[in-house]
């Protein structure tokens, strides 16, 4: 009989799970992207008004953002697709790694990156004067929720990029998925159609998110935190069907298209 242990060893994912890290830390670029390039946007702390909360949601969306985009779901893809050319998953699923094994020690490397980026924003905008999250239960769950989408999307994208080069190409609509829906606040004569199509994409659905969970914002348009902790729950309803919504569909999405040898 086959049981749970069999399937999914966590010995041989911690494993696999080094060895992956080791990599990224090699690899120079990577290890930038991953570390040093999303703590830039803090810098946008730095200008203004110190304290301006308005200033530090458009940091820590933007922090938040390239956190899931680059650690996670390029290097994710990037991995998967020069791995699976070069023969190496196809190796490894003839021992005794399981599948669920490979993706997840992949990803993880990427994810801790984006998760720990995530708290380490908190005592950091804290240092320079921004208020603590409202509600950072709901903060917490949205850094799993978003690291979860955007590792099964990477999937998903892997399933039709034929080599680790067409990853710059193949990436850009997911990227843009992403990236579009924050910008929405900073377009003001957008008319409202347009606005509430956008307001479905992940990255407004995340932007919303933050704005209510951290800062207590009640709308796109708010510059003062108006919303309590409980008041968020409700507040926060919306943005966070949208981003589960998105979740659930880059699984399915990623659970049938996978492929694990090389495009002819």
């Amino acid at each position: 009989m086959t049981t749970l242990a069999d399937r999914f060893s966590l010995r041989r994912t911690a494993s696999l799970t080094r060895w992956n890290t080791v990599l990224l830390a090699r690899n120079r670029l990577a290890f930038m992207y991953a570390v040093v390039l999303p703590l830039l946007p803090l810098g946008l702390l730095f200008t203004g008004e110190r304290g301006d909360a308005t200033v530090g949601a458009g940091a820590i969306v933007t922090l938040f953002l390239v956190a899931t985009l680059f650690p996670v779901y390029y290097n994710v893809l990037s991995q998967f697709v020069s791995r699976r050319d070069e023969l190496v998953l196809k190796r490894m699923r003839t021992g005794e790694t399981r599948d669920p094994e490979l993706l997840v020690s992949i990803a993880l490397p990427g994810a801790m990156s984006a998760l720990l980026l995530s708290a380490v924003a908190i005592p950091i905008a804290a240092a320079l004067e921004q208020p603590l999250p409202v509600n950072p239960v709901r903060y917490a769950a949205l850094a799993v929720i978003a690291v979860t989408m955007f590792v099964a999307f990477a999937y998903w994208t892997a399933a039709w990029t034929r080599n680790a080069e067409a990853a710059q190409l193949t990436s850009l609509p997911i990227i843009i998925l992403a990236s579009i829906g924050p910008m929405t606040s900073t377009i003001p004569d957008m008319s409202d159609r347009l606005r509430e199509i956008l307001s479905l994409t992940p990255g407004a659905a995340m932007s919303d998110l933050i704005r209510i969970s951290w800062f207590g914002f009640d709308g796109p348009d708010a510059k003062q935190a108006t919303l309590t902790f409980a008041e968020t729950w409700g507040q926060a309803a919306e943005p966070l069907t949208v981003i589960a919504a998105w979740t659930f569909t880059a699984v399915v999405l990623a659970r049938r298209s996978m492929r694990w040898e090389p495009r002819a």
